[in-house]
């Protein structure tokens, strides 16, 4: 009785190892999620390979208060508009998405040459954000000089900023992007942004044309954490047919605020921390409150379930895996070296037009500005 009881202790003991030995492969524990957040923070950052041409610290001979005048400048544009953190990093996701992070979507077209910016998915992005990389590029440049800076760079360390001043992880980037000299094609940028509507497979499968793996996926979505959705992302969830899939008590509130089909409000993303960067996204996901389908979908697939409920049970989990999932992001399809400009001006090419001829059409202004109650517009038809 006494070896048969001993061997079973012994058994069950290798039994238990075996299991914790598995969970520690597929999942970081939260102290070493917090050490690689604070290995980004305070230098461990030679971990990260990096793009051709990228470097940690690129601006240090150039420019090396690059960073403090933009960390500065947002601190007093966040303390007016929190808001516009969210339409930051919304513009460094869309400028990498498309055709790379080389500042593509921060320039303006013509009638006759729509740029990103007019793109359906992109009627939403805010007037506000693109002024304030804007007034950015021209503090940099009156300390360190024009052409020293790329537009691609500084919407980069915004987005960074954005996180970090609202709750978020703090972290270093790699710098060295150039600006590209043309913006991609309508059908182009459609084809490459992420819809709400579309469901994690497909999701998955786009982000893994940008090399993201589904931790990645998931945790990029987590920037739905902060910013407004229009009604037009989620209407299909409430009508005809109200989702069984999304939380009773928040599909009322919803219809509220959208009360009919062409309904054009918006409303926070996240409903507990609306403005706070932290890991609600995932708590409401696992609570049938996430807003779009897109969200929804990633805990119900097999795939990203287990990834949500462990970045909504471990939020410095989420913070590093985040942090991971950016910096590989921003470096989608960099223009490096002798590719690509610095441009004078974020918003126009170099030369006298973004196509190389002379622009002589009116530019066109279709982005949205929340703040300012700007409706969609439906020029493109």
């Amino acid at each position: 009785m006494v070896t048969t009881s001993y061997s079973s202790m012994i058994s069950s003991f290798i039994s238990l190892f075996l299991f914790s030995s598995l969970l520690a492969s597929q999942s970081l524990s939260a102290a070493t999620a917090t050490k690689h957040y604070v290995d980004h923070a305070k230098g461990g950052k030679e971990q990260i390979p990096l793009a051709k041409g990228l470097e940690w610290a690129f601006y240090d001979n150039s420019c090396p208060q690059v960073e403090t005048i933009i960390r500065k400048h947002l601190e007093e544009v966040f303390e007016q508009d929190i808001g516009l953190a969210a339409g930051l990093l919304r513009i460094h996701f869309h400028d990498c998405f498309v055709q790379g992070c080389d500042g593509s979507v921060l320039l303006d077209g013509t009638a006759a040459n729509p740029s990103e910016q007019q793109a359906p998915p992109n009627l939403s992005l805010r007037r506000g954000a693109l002024r304030a990389i804007n007034d950015l590029q021209a503090l940099i440049q009156e300390e360190c000089g024009d052409q020293v800076v790329s537009c691609a760079d500084i919407a980069a360390i915004a987005a960074r900023d954005a996180v970090h001043l609202s709750g978020g992880p703090k972290y270093h980037i790699p710098l060295g992007r150039k600006d590209s000299l043309t913006f991609a094609t309508q059908a182009t940028v459609s084809s490459n942004l992420p819809s709400p509507f579309s469901n994690a497979t497909k999701i998955l499968t786009l982000l893994a044309t940008k090399g993201l793996d589904a931790i990645d996926t998931v945790a990029l979505s987590g920037a739905h954490t902060i910013g407004l959705s229009h009604c037009f992302s989620f209407l299909p969830r409430l009508y005809p047919t109200q989702d069984p899939n999304l939380d009773p008590t928040l599909a009322a509130k919803l219809k509220i605020v959208c009360p009919t089909t062409t309904s054009t409000n918006t409303t926070d993303m996240d409903s507990l921390t609306p403005n706070t960067f932290d890991n609600k996204y995932y708590v409401n996901l696992v609570e049938r409150r996430g807003l779009f389908t897109s969200d929804n979908d990633l805990f119900v697939e097999n795939v990203t379930k287990g990834i949500v409920e462990s970045f909504a049970d471990d939020q410095e989990l989420f913070f590093d895996k985040f942090v991971k999932a950016m910096i590989k992001m921003g470096q989608v399809g960099v223009l490096t070296g002798t590719l690509g400009e610095i441009r004078l001006n974020c918003s126009s090419a170099n030369a006298a037009g973004v196509d190389g001829s002379v622009a002589s059409d009116v530019v066109l202004e279709t982005v949205v500005d929340d703040a300012e109650g700007v409706p969609l517009r439906d020029e493109l038809k």
